[in-house]
């Protein structure tokens, strides 16, 4: 028997017996923060195993608390969670975004002092980027940091802060030399967010309960030693950090789904009904079909993108495909899951609704923002135009 299907056989008998039913299909996911409860008790069943398994961070060094798989062991992996609709046991940006840009980045100090805690699920982490000045041209931020002694002194403020009323630590950008060009004197540092000189106040959007912030810093301090990268050299570590970003890899690992989100081929035949195991009506069957072989091709895209970097090939401006292709699947599932239930699709609150109901209309309203966070869709095409296509300016 081959390594890799020795591989396979084991991964399942273990997914079988350690993956809780109340961990496959759509459910809750641990972001690692201290001050969310998990309250169903196979999700926190779920993520004690992985953590034991190493399996929250599959492809993370066995050192920093990752299982150390090899990316062929990753892909079968993702392909046995997905046969069992088995759902990630930990996301956010420690998995997807900072824990991957410290393995490239960090120093050996700073990778045992960060990564396993974000392996273990004991640190919720937030993305202080884009500022009331500086959206779209993130280049144009002003928060300031001077270094005074042993700490950076860190004074200004960011906005749409994902998770930052939750969060225990930021990777937040800021500028260290006013006078340099507006691309450099920019640094990458790390921002414990429980200190006096942060303040959180919370923004408020239509569709309700809302992840975003804005955040204060008024000499709020960094030590010197969560400096990551170069002085004044910061540019390239944060446009690194959002090529994992969208480059989506955690989303691969979802065989479930997160709370909220079921698959159109179910919601269709709950709503409308089925014809020999068929969608019964016909024009929504094909634009059901549409949204998932185009959900596929992404993720196969992906996962040639990871082969790819195990060959030695670095994510790159390509990543910009994924956050495209990834925002505009996010429009087309929320038009056409509300369309498929019809008036149960416009519920906003009361008995009438399911919980799933009321749960997709907020994710309809939230999805039109899709296209503008993580950089929007417009400067991704410009991004594939110039650096994939090598068309002119």
């Amino acid at each position: 028997m081959s390594d890799l299907k020795n591989f396979r056989e084991t991964t399942r008998a273990w997914l079988e017996e350690n993956c809780p039913p109340g961990a496959r299909g759509p459910g809750e996911v641990s972001n690692g923060s201290t001050k969310i409860v998990i309250e169903d008790s196979d999700t926190r069943l779920w993520l004690e195993r992985m953590v034991e398994k190493g399996w929250t961070v599959p492809s993370w060094p066995k050192a920093y608390g990752g299982g150390g798989l090899s990316t062929a062991e990753y892909v079968i992996l993702l392909e046995e969670m997905k046969r069992i609709s088995g759902r990630p046991a930990l996301s956010g940006f420690g998995t997807s975004m900072i824990g991957p840009t410290l393995l490239e980045y960090g120093t050996e100090e700073q990778k045992l002092r960060h990564l396993p805690r974000i392996a273990r699920a004991e640190v919720e982490w937030c993305q202080g980027y884009s500022e009331p000045g500086a959206g779209s041209d993130l280049a144009s931020l002003q928060t300031r940091a001077m270094l005074d002694g042993d700490n950076y002194v860190i004074n200004g403020s960011k906005i749409w802060t994902s998770g930052a009323h939750n969060a225990d630590w930021m990777f937040i950008l800021v500028r260290t030399n006013p006078d340099a060009p507006k691309h450099e004197g920019i640094s990458f540092m790390l921002l414990p967010m429980d200190q006096p000189g942060v303040e959180v106040r919370p923004i408020k959007l239509i569709s309700g309960n809302s992840p975003f912030n804005e955040t204060f810093f008024d000499d709020a301090l960094a030590a010197r030693e969560d400096l990551v990268g170069e002085l004044d050299r910061g540019w390239t570590v944060g446009k690194r950090l959002l090529q994992h970003e969208r480059s989506g890899m955690e989303s691969l690992l979802q065989g479930g789904t997160s709370k909220g989100k079921s698959k159109l081929s179910s919601i269709a035949k709950d709503y409308i009904g089925e014809a020999d195991g068929k969608i019964a009506d016909s024009a929504m069957r094909d634009q059901v079909l549409q949204y998932e072989m185009a959900q596929r091709s992404l993720n196969l895209t992906k996962r040639r993108v990871i082969q790819e970097s195990a060959d030695g090939a670095t994510l790159g401006p390509a990543t910009s495909i994924f956050k495209v292709m990834s925002t505009d699947l996010e429009k087309i599932y929320s038009d056409l899951a509300t369309s498929l239930r019809g008036s149960q699709g416009f519920g906003w609150e009361g008995d009438a609704f399911t919980d799933t109901e009321l749960e997709d209309m907020r994710v309809l309203l939230s999805s039109r923002a899709a296209s503008i966070y993580s950089g929007s869709n417009e400067i991704q095409r410009n991004i594939i135009a110039k650096r994939v296509l090598g068309l002119p300016d």
